[in-house]
């Protein structure tokens, strides 16, 4: 009996420790490492970038600024997901098809703000959620803004639908290119789609007719790159944003002008097709640019060229240049050397050679000035909705500075721009 109870008791400290055994040997095996998640980033086209608007750009344009074709695709779905638009730098950059290395890159070159304003945010949370009435059967090519209105979509929305039929030619032609128009939501399209009098299909003379159409609008001559203006570029059949960009481009990354052809290709926004066409009209004047004579030079409208021509580098002199334009210039020297990023002591030695000249600086009354200045001016956005408030029942300036009760430093440099 006791030899039995011997054996049951090894028995079973055999099994156990087997299956210790077991256990350890399972637990120490080495585990495949998981692969790295890389993003796919092509070759840094950092030089060749200029200011460029998100909500502009199309497929190729994406690619262009070095994005391969699925974050192209990811990248304009998150768009469509966020409503058609993306309303701040902080939004564009959660979109996970564009890495930090690569947000980094491009932050400084995007012309969105920082962070949407609160007011843009809660107009931005309801896009798209917003009920669509629909009451019967009708045809989009006669609706107006305010018809659009009725049925729900935003004052923007509205405007964007009837820029995208004007673009078509004044007709949406059928329920295809109807779905096209970016600011319908897919799910909106599915409710509007059975009560749409368009053809279900484009007549396949529709693209053909359009690109006749537009190369017979566009004359060519020849031309100097480095001479075009805005309305120059536009009447080549770019938009004025396209036209902005060309002009940023060549004035600064390309210090003021294009050295050949070539450079001109680089910009983003002239895609290969648009270029070739425009190739043998470009033609390049060599010319011996003066010196500028800076005791004479007006520093509210120094050029960027003219600042890199002192001897400013690009950020300095990109800084100084932006933070003039949203001041809508400066009213002393000494808001030039408060400017962020800059060359304080190059800048310094700026100020006491060239002039200023704020005559033609806009001023305004706190009881007059537009809205939209007074939520884009740097020194006024942060007090432009109690101000817009309290002018309702207080049309008077001085009873609406007490109500402020700004810190004097604050409302020192706002005066600067009130009449």
């Amino acid at each position: 009996m006791m030899r039995k109870s011997y054996y049951q008791k090894l028995a079973f400290m055999v099994t156990l420790l087997t299956i210790l055994l077991a256990y350890q040997k399972y637990t120490s095996r080495e585990k495949e490492p998981f692969p790295d998640i890389k993003f796919i980033t092509s070759s840094s086209n950092s030089a060749n970038l200029s200011d460029f608007d998100p909500n502009t750009l199309d497929k190729e344009q994406w690619q262009k600024l070095g994005f391969s074709e699925k974050q192209t695709a990811t990248i304009l779905k998150y768009k469509d997901i966020v409503g058609g638009k993306f309303m701040s730098k902080e939004q564009l950059k959660k979109c996970y098809a564009i890495s930090d290395e690569k947000f980094s890159e491009l932050e400084s070159f995007i012309l969105l703000p920082e962070i949407a304003e609160k007011g843009n945010s809660k107009g931005f949370n309801t896009f798209g959620k917003k009920e669509i009435i629909i009451s019967g059967k009708f045809n989009p090519d006669r609706f107006s803004a305010n018809d659009w209105l009725k049925m729900g979509f935003s004052e923007k929305q509205a405007e964007a639908i009837l820029k995208y039929r004007n673009y078509l030619g004044g007709s949406f032609i059928s329920k295809e290119k109807f779905k096209e128009c970016f600011i319908i939501s897919p799910e909106n399209y599915i409710k509007l789609e059975p009560y749409l009098l368009l053809p279900a299909k484009t007549p396949e003379s529709f693209q053909n007719s359009a690109k006749n159409n537009t190369v017979k609008k566009i004359q060519y001559r020849s031309f100097d790159p480095n001479q075009l203006d805005l309305e120059g570029w536009k009447t080549f059949g770019f938009s004025e944003k396209q036209a902005i960009t060309i002009i940023n481009y060549r004035d600064r990354n390309l210090r003021g002008s294009f050295k050949n052809p070539e450079d001109l290709q680089k910009c983003f926004v002239i895609s290969a097709e648009k270029f070739q066409e425009m190739k043998p009209y470009i033609k390049l004047q060599e010319k011996q640019q003066e010196k500028t004579d800076f005791s004479k030079t007006d520093l509210n409208t120094i050029t960027f060229r003219q600042l890199i021509e002192f001897g400013l580098d690009e950020r300095s002199a990109g800084s100084m240049i932006g933070f003039r334009k949203k001041l809508g210039g400066f009213i002393n020297k000494q808001q030039i050397l408060s400017t962020y990023n800059i060359d304080q002591d190059l800048v310094q030695k700026l100020i006491s050679i060239a002039p200023l000249n704020s005559s033609d600086v806009p001023r305004y009354s706190l009881v007059d000035a537009p809205e939209e200045w007074l939520k884009n001016h740097p020194y006024f956005k942060y007090s432009a909705d109690k101000i817009i408030f309290y002018r309702i029942s207080n049309p008077d300036d001085r009873k609406i500075w007490k109500l402020l009760k700004l810190k004097p430093e604050y409302e020192e440099r706002m005066r600067l721009y009130v009449k």
